[in-house]
């Protein structure tokens, strides 16, 4: 028999059984080093190499010699390269395996004459990976030209999924040299979205918990193939019918998502991979994660920004078949959640928060999801400091992981140095305190310093925001979001589910108006139990009142809600996404029939019914006069309406802030109704999210705004600014430079500018 064919037959005829050494070596009550030492042998033994040597990537970016048999063992922790040096630090760059006959012939060979490794012609080496990351480098070497079989290739990329175990076990950290650290432990400092403003510290708890794979050598390969086919078509199945219920407008997932998930399951060349994986030795859940990891690494480095988008669909149906295979829950368990737990998400759904024990929740990180998503809104009522749009920070943090979440900037730390976590501690604290001193103004008026009153309201969506009303001293709720019931919800919230709600934050603020807005759904705030439609821009589509006034039961039902829980008080109604006059005339003409409809059935009635519209479409701007001869009041909605008048969806982090809200156009915008309203003297307020921010209100207080409505946690903050605010004096400088006509971009530095100078606290 040729010696490459006995080779080649050894180095295959015990890769279970190598996996059996390796696993026992794992187990044995020796030192991170010995435990090396011993496994590269084993491994060099098996493949019939004079070599095996093992490369850990450092925090640095370097490739650190961490184990050899065969080559020189002083140069263990002393030879580095690094990524993209020579060929290991080529397959660290790729992440894919490389087998050379000749390697001294490639053009990346790069000679570490401490090695002693001049004497080896053949190389064979394979990325050590785990979720698509490069941890290291496992190379087997000989001295004679030999052509490495793809079977062998297989093995040994089975062989480094062990050792992708031990080294995100931590364990190799023992044994660096002081200073350094291996890449996978390293502190990382990542930048996303500002979501939900606050400081949180804590441990990562994955909503979606990764399956930790611990069998991968497989004991029946038919049985592991059999159970491999099962879990496939029962994923199959559950997608189906999860397409099939949101054919129905019943509870399913986003229709895109899924198509995008049954595209690959049923993909051929995935399923052909899954099954050699199985084939080659594997357990049924390491062939899936073997397959996902080698996926993942091509894709996080393919530059087409399609493929880059199809790492989630992946990772999701990966992830499926994971949870299919074991048998885990696909949400995190919350009786076992940690004292101060920071969730950690690729995205999720509001309801999915509100399931979470909030006493032990310190913070939320989304991989998907800004400021503007559902769940965002839920984090701001709950109080949880959160950051979205982070990219890849599922697949970046473990489970227990230490992690700071600062709400207020977006940055999100994780594995903190000690004095990292010591200065954002420092924070939080200095955080409590200011905090401490904007509730002890609660009972102040918002006055400004020359006398002008502002009403501070706040916004809300669910019961429970109501407690934050007097803790914070809003006047009123200035945004009662009535679709957030609906978001929650598992089916569409009946009538007297409806009327139970609204009476019930009614009934909690006695003595304060609320501002209930009907249904504001469509556009990004899709309801999971209704039919969707497919429109190629949703945030200029079907929603709002447009579906109200197109499905007139939907907006009776919630009306004749609205009436019963206002009986015997003040009700205010306003109605979004209202773009001309007959809008509102006939969503008014559907109020007075309700009313009739009150009265004939003997119902009591509000003793005052106020209605209004949210100026959100610009439009409306140009009706403006139209609008006051019929409305009772008006609310200025700036994220929509910022939105509209640039052209710029909010929720596309490309354009998203491109534009600045003091930008003198959309200043201009705002002041037209401010004066409208204020010679009308019609109520107007600000519900966006500029009236909370300091710099933004004092500019809207400049431009004849006397009604902000904002989180709760903003009104403090807002009425520190105020306080310290001359309105009068703001005012004429606003006028001032909104009067220029000079082309610039933002008047922000100019307002930043003033409020040092004046000593205005933002």
């Amino acid at each position: 028999m040729p010696e490459h064919e006995r080779q080649n037959r050894a180095a295959l005829g015990g890769p279970r059984l190598l996996l059996r050494r390796l696993r026992e070596a794992m187990a044995e009550p020796v030192s991170a080093q010995a435990r090396l030492d011993k496994i590269v042998v084993h491994i060099a033994s098996n493949m019939v190499a004079e070599v095996c040597s093992l490369y850990v990537l450092r925090s640095d970016g370097r490739l650190e010699l961490f184990a050899t048999e065969g080559l020189n063992r002083e140069a263990v922790h002393l030879t580095t390269m690094r990524t993209g040096e020579g060929l290991v630090g080529l397959i660290a760059e790729t992440a894919e395996p490389l087998a050379l006959s000749d390697a001294q012939a490639h053009p990346a060979f790069s000679y570490k004459p401490e090695t002693g490794e001049e004497i080896y012609l053949s190389f064979l080496g394979v990325p050590v990976l785990r979720g698509g990351n490069t941890l290291g480098v496992l190379v087997v070497q000989n001295r004679a030209r030999r052509s490495y079989s793809e079977e062998e290739v297989e093995a040994l990329q089975t062989t480094a999924m062990l050792l992708a175990e031990m080294v995100a076990s931590g364990e190799l950290q023992s044994i660096v040299r002081p200073g350094d650290q291996i890449a996978l432990r390293r502190p990382l400092s990542l930048e996303g979205a500002p979501v939900a403003d606050g400081i949180g510290l804590g441990h990562v708890v994955l909503h979606e918990p990764r399956v930790i794979v611990k069998q991968i050598v497989a004991e029946d390969l038919g049985r592991e193939e059999s159970r491999l086919t099962e879990s496939i078509e029962a994923v199959r199945a559950n997608i189906e019918r999860l397409i099939e219920i949101g054919d129905d407008a019943g509870a399913g997932e986003h229709r895109d998502v899924l198509e995008a998930v049954r595209m690959f399951v049923n993909d051929r060349g995935w399923l052909r991979r899954l099954t050699e994986a199985v084939r080659s030795g594997l357990t049924a859940e390491a062939a899936v994660e073997r397959v996902q990891n080698d996926t993942r690494a091509k894709l996080q480095r393919s530059t087409d920004p399609y493929l880059r988008d199809r790492l989630h669909d992946l990772d999701d149906l990966a992830n499926r078949l994971l949870h299919q295979l074991t048998g885990q829950s696909f949400v995190a368990e919350h009786d076992d959640l940690p004292e101060n737990a920071i969730i950690v998400a690729r995205n999720m759904g509001p309801a999915a928060l509100l399931e979470y024990d909030r006493k032990k929740v310190r913070g939320l990180v989304l991989e998907d999801g800004g400021p503007s998503s559902h769940v965002a809104i839920i984090a701001r009522a709950l109080g949880i400091p959160a950051v979205g749009d982070v990219p890849n920070i599922t697949d970046l943090v473990e489970a227990g992981d230490s992690i700071i979440v600062d709400g207020s900037t977006g940055a999100v730390q994780v594995r903190p140095q000690p004095d990292v976590e010591s200065a954002y501690g420092e924070k939080a604290r200095l955080r409590a305190r200011r905090q401490e001193q904007y509730r002890d103004l609660r009972d102040t008026p918002a006055v400004t310093k020359d006398g002008v009153a502002v009403d501070l309201h706040m916004n809300a969506g669910l019961l429970i925001d109501l407690a934050h009303v007097d803790e914070a001293g809003a006047v009123s709720i200035g945004l009662f979001r009535t679709e957030l019931q609906f978001m929650v919800a598992p089916q569409f919230p009946r009538m007297n589910a409806q009327l139970a709600l609204y009476k019930a934050v009614m009934d909690a603020l006695p003595d304060r108006p609320v501002t209930f807005r009907t249904l504001d759904i469509g556009g990004d705030k899709v309801l999971p139990y209704m039919a969707t439609y497919e429109e190629e821009n949703p945030a200029l589509g079907w929603r709002a009142i447009r579906i109200g006034l197109d499905r007139p039961g939907l907006l009776r039902s919630q009306l004749r809600a609205m009436l019963r829980a206002g009986a015997g008080r003040e009700l205010r109604i306003m109605f979004p996404m209202i773009a001309q006059v007959s809008e509102f005339d006939a969503a008014k003409e559907i109020v007075e029939r309700e009313l009739a409809h009150q009265k004939l059935h003997g119902y009591e009635l509000p003793t005052e019914l106020k209605l209004g519209v949210m100026v959100e479409v610009p439009s409306v701007l140009w009706q403006i006069e139209e609008f006051l001869e019929r409305v009772d009041f008006l609310s200025v909605g700036s994220n929509d309406l910022m939105q509209y008048l640039f052209a710029a969806d909010r929720d596309n982090q490309r354009v998203a802030a491109r534009f600045d809200p003091l930008a003198p156009a959309m200043l201009r915008a705002l002041q037209h109704v401010a004066k409208k309203a204020n010679a009308a003297g019609k109520s107007l307020t600000l519900c966006g999210e500029i009236g909370g921010r300091p710099l933004e209100a004092m500019a809207l207080i400049a431009l004849g705004y006397r009604g902000l409505s904002m989180s709760a946690s903003s009104i403090g903050p807002v009425k520190a600014m105020l306080l310290a605010l001359d309105a009068q004096d703001v005012t004429n400088y606003v006028n001032e430079l909104l009067e220029r006509r000079d082309g610039c971009e933002t008047l922000r530095p100019s307002l930043m500018a003033y409020a040092e100078s004046k000593g205005v606290p933002l």
